[in-house]
């Protein structure tokens, strides 16, 4: 997460959370997290962060993005729940957030509040994306803001499938309220 697009986060946050709580998909390190964090106490919203810990599939042993660091030899597979804990440890936004521990479509049949900001930023396989955008995209207030993260228009650039899902949010009834290099906040029209 690239500051100038942390910094997005952050002031969406201020804008949106006024209408319920964020809701983030994809928690990694939690550096996304806490920039919504500090943009979701100026309406002492929380931020509640689901992810897996287990690392998207990128992140898996012998794969490109594969760090050693978050990988854990008892559990043999990448966790990053230690170096989330560490990075929340570092900042006073952290009393913002709310990590949940497992995957964020088996907790979507579930969730019952309306939220002012959904940021969906986990796996970038088209089906897992899809699953984001489709179970939790309707949770969200009538003025709340869709984010959505890792947009890039040409597959040469990067993964396509959070592409997809931001053009199946438009043909839906979304349109673009603000773009931040790869980044974009959307909102129901």
């Amino acid at each position: 997460m690239p500051s100038h697009e942390g910094l997005a986060l952050t002031k969406w946050a201020k804008k949106f959370l006024n209408h319920g709580p964020a809701l983030e998909i994809g928690t990694f390190g939690a550096k996304s997290t806490l920039y919504i964090a500090a943009g979701s106490s100026t309406h002492n919203q929380l931020v509640f962060t689901i992810d897996h810990h287990s690392g998207s599939e990128e992140h898996q042993l012998g794969e490109e993005y594969f760090d050693p660091e978050i990988y854990d030899e008892k559990l043999g597979r990448v966790n990053t729940v230690p170096l989330m804990q560490s990075n929340l440890q570092q900042f006073d936004e952290s009393k913002w957030v709310v990590p949940i521990l497992a995957d964020a479509n088996s907790i979507a049949p579930l969730w019952r509040t309306e939220l002012g900001l959904l940021f969906i930023d986990g796996s970038h396989t088209e089906i897992s994306a899809m699953n984001d955008y489709d179970n939790w995209s309707a949770k969200l207030h009538p003025k709340g803001a869709l984010v959505i993260h890792d947009i890039y228009e040409k597959p040469e650039d990067g993964g396509q499938a959070p592409f997809l899902i931001y053009q199946k949010a438009i043909e839906e009834g979304f349109e673009l309220y603000e773009r931040v290099d790869t980044i974009v906040c959307l909102i129901k029209t």
